[in-house]
């Protein structure tokens, strides 16, 4: 079969499911950042990725601004409503339109902007509560911008959880990366590193193995789920010689954990946790904290790496990358993540439907 049979069996096949039953929901994320262009991008790659259809929140004008300076030929829409966007994918784009306030320049953060960042994010999950969209998918959002307008929460996930937690109160979202290559969860994420042993707990770590196994027998289908954890300090504390968190707080959670039934070994020293022999000895990895669980993945994956929110009443993933000021509107920027981010909430979004918890 030629090249271009292919690609319109793949056109057929995917407006065929151009349905709300199917839809996504995107954040256009930081304006200044790389999420226009990204986004754009994706909806260019449609057919040859065959995505599912998704509708962007954020600013039209702005979006077929950037596509265009780009050189991609993307038709930009505003939609009233996420099914009307599904009706258009297979044609253009469909954009719930939201006005930015001042003039926003690729590269330059408007802290002004912020607001809208925090607005998408609000709307996008108001429409997957009301079944309207299946899964979200957020593009990187400015923290410190956010901060500087008055944001209250670390980040992304924990804006998540507030946001769930007004219609499940027993939310408790963790942060699982997700590659072909790995998967590791953060005990800890948006703090200091000065603060993680302060706010590690027994309790803690063991609910974050509890909630990983649910993750990858809920997300991934896998049925026994084998957890490995790091430890927090250099070569997992040498029995105490340097540092007691392993002693005191880790090992009692994963002695907890084993206590269920679950698998699950360590504490590892970090610094040969992730090597390739031994990634074939678990399905996931927990890290102590951010950088812990964040390097490797991104030394494997930079890429194709993706963010999946667990522990929410909706499917959430996102991008494992940042704003990217300094190639926005350039057209350097990959829509990798995002394409797999979008690809991986399809995914786990169809297999929550068929096995609800």
């Amino acid at each position: 079969m030629s090249a271009p049979a292919i690609v319109a069996n793949k056109a057929i096949k995917r407006a065929a499911s151009d349905d709300n039953s199917r839809l996504l929901i995107l954040t256009m994320g930081d304006p200044a950042g790389i999420g226009p262009d990204i986004s754009a991008e994706a909806w260019a790659r449609r057919i040859d990725e065959d995505l599912p259809p998704f509708v962007v929140v954020g600013d039209a004008g702005l979006i077929e601004t950037r596509a265009k300076a780009l050189g991609l030929a993307v038709p930009v829409v505003q939609v009233q409503s996420p099914k009307e966007a599904s009706r258009i994918f297979s044609n253009a784009l469909g954009v719930l339109h939201q006005d930015l306030p001042g003039d926003v320049v690729p590269g330059r953060p408007n802290r002004a902007a912020a607001t809208g960042a925090i607005n998408a994010i609000e709307e996008a999950v108001r429409h997957v509560q009301s079944g309207e969209a299946r899964a979200i998918v957020t593009n990187p959002i400015n923290k410190k911008q956010l901060y500087e307008a008055g944001f209250p929460y670390p980040g992304h996930t924990e804006f998540l959880g507030a946001l769930a937690a007004s219609s499940d109160k027993s939310s408790a979202p963790i942060m699982m990366l997700v590659s072909n290559e790995l998967k590791v969860v953060p005990a800890t994420i948006h703090i200091p590193l000065n603060d993680v042993a302060s706010a590690l707990s027994r309790a803690l770590i063991s609910q974050i193995i509890i909630s990983t196994a649910q993750g990858l027998k809920r997300c991934f289908g896998v049925c026994e789920p084998r957890i490995a954890v790091a430890g927090l300090n250099p070569h997992a504390g040498e029995d105490g010689a340097m540092g007691s968190e392993e002693i005191d707080v880790i090992a009692p959670a994963i002695k907890d954990a084993r206590a269920m039934g679950l698998d699950v070994t360590g504490p590892h020293a970090a610094d040969t946790l992730f090597s390739a022999q031994s990634r074939t000895t678990y399905d996931a990895a927990v890290a102590m904290y951010h950088d812990q669980a964040l390097i490797p993945i991104k030394t494997l994956a930079f890429e194709t790496a993706v963010n999946l929110t667990m522990g929410l009443p909706f499917v959430r993933t996102s991008p494992d990358h940042g704003t990217a000021y300094a190639i926005a509107g350039s057209g350097q920027a990959s829509a990798l993540s995002l394409i797999e981010a979008i690809k991986l909430a399809d995914r786990v979004a169809d297999r929550q439907m068929a096995t609800p918890a």
